[in-house]
């Protein structure tokens, strides 16, 4: 009686054991307040010279599956960078509501409004900025926080936009380098400070195809690839664990995963049991006296990675990851443009790292020609560097 009230309990458990367990993968299958803010269009009005207005309409996408999506908050911040003082600028913000079927309300008041399943709504952000020497503003730091409330309960976000407000003159007097090791010249073209708000085409578009020939090559640096591309994270929007936390005192203090956020966004990247292999095995490699270990078993992301104070104004703020499919970047522009093109890494102690570029470019052609790094790692805003080879099937 005792053994068939065991087996009887046994299997009971087992039912409940295997109940709970399919319950919990269920849940963790649930969506969750997967509502996305665009990064929207914005444009710039010259009201007077000292009154400038930005406005920018934005949309929010619905992304969760079966479920609707409460966004009872939105509010806007700004930060403007201007190569003049601020001391006396004041702005504003306002924010209109564009759903398709409710109006806003003439107070400004943000009613709480649902984002059905499947849908989208959009909404205006309008910046009145008046002051003095406005014509030195360069750009504007846009922080719009949504909260979304849904089935995972009241969430925050944040989501960032760059809008330039200072373009530089496309024709401009150029100044071509010699570079008389790869038999080349090179034209490092400045352009206004890039942001998520543009792509890589567009860019080599407006800026390079002035200055450019057949036969030249483009290049664009990786970090503001990625920009455009907006793999940028704030630090608060980082949750560090505990691989991060404890793995990150073992990396040099100049390093970019040497803080928790900056190694947390790697393993949100790749996960942490790779993250913990690759240092198992960079240690490994160390006390054989072979580094860089880690970062070859990490992924390409790892070197890649920039940390807070990595990047320039208002970049420094933020976490910049690697570019996503630099091979496809590459392609398109050669595609649309007829040049030949190249991602790359330099840096100003000669390094050059090729992340991707057109099959019909040497490796050995770019390093020689951008080893004195023309673009510069400060503030120049030449990121991209026109290459011009004597003989372009040396390229």
């Amino acid at each position: 009686m005792a053994e068939t009230l065991g087996i009887g309990l046994g299997s009971a458990a087992a039912v409940l054991a295997a109940a709970g367990t399919a319950f919990e993968l269920k849940y963790r299958q649930r969506p969750g307040n997967e509502l996305d803010l665009t990064t929207g269009t914005w444009k710039q009005e010259i009201l007077s010279p000292d009154r400038h207005q930005l406005i920018g309409e934005l949309e929010a996408i619905n992304r969760t599956k079966n479920l609707e999506i409460m966004v009872p908050e939105v509010n806007v911040d700004v930060t403007l960078l201007s190569d003049r003082s601020l001391e006396e600028v004041t702005w504003r913000t306002k924010i209109v509501p564009m759903h398709p079927d409710a109006p806003a309300r003439e107070d400004g008041y943000w009613f709480a409004y649902i984002v059905k399943i499947g849908k989208t709504t959009r909404f205006k952000v309008a910046i009145e900025i008046c002051g003095p020497h406005l014509e030195g503003l360069k750009s504007a730091l846009v922080k719009i926080t949504y909260v979304t409330y849904g089935p995972q309960g009241r969430i925050p976000k944040d989501r960032y936009v760059v809008v330039p407000l200072q373009y530089p003159d496309q024709a401009a007097e150029t100044s071509w380098r010699e570079v008389p090791d790869a038999e080349a010249e090179i034209l490092p073209i400045k352009t206004h400070l890039l942001s998520n708000l543009d792509n890589a085409t567009g860019v080599v578009k407006r800026y390079v195809m002035p200055h450019a020939q057949p036969g030249d090559v483009v290049t664009i640096g990786e970090t503001p690839l990625a920009i455009m591309q907006d793999q940028w994270r704030h630090p608060s929007e980082v949750r560090p664990g505990f691989v991060a936390k404890r793995l990150c005192y073992f990396f040099m203090p100049t390093a970019s995963l040497a803080t928790a956020c900056g190694l947390q966004t790697l393993v949100d990247l790749v996960g942490p049991l790779r993250v913990v292999l690759a240092f198992m095995g960079g240690a490994i490699g160390k006390i054989l006296g072979k580094g860089g270990g880690f970062y070859q078993l990490a992924g390409e992301q790892a070197r890649l990675i920039d940390d807070v104070t990595g990047t320039l104004p208002p970049y420094d703020r933020f976490i910049v990851l690697g570019p996503d499919n630099p091979q496809q970047v590459v392609d398109t522009i050669k595609k649309e443009t007829g040049l030949s093109a190249a991602i790359v890494d330099v840096n100003d102690l000669k390094a050059v790292k090729i992340l991707a570029a057109t099959p019909d470019l040497s490796t050995a052609f770019l390093e020689k020609a951008l080893r004195s790094n023309p673009a510069g790692n400060a503030d120049e805003q030449t990121p991209v560097v026109l290459i011009r080879p004597r003989n372009p099937s040396q390229s």
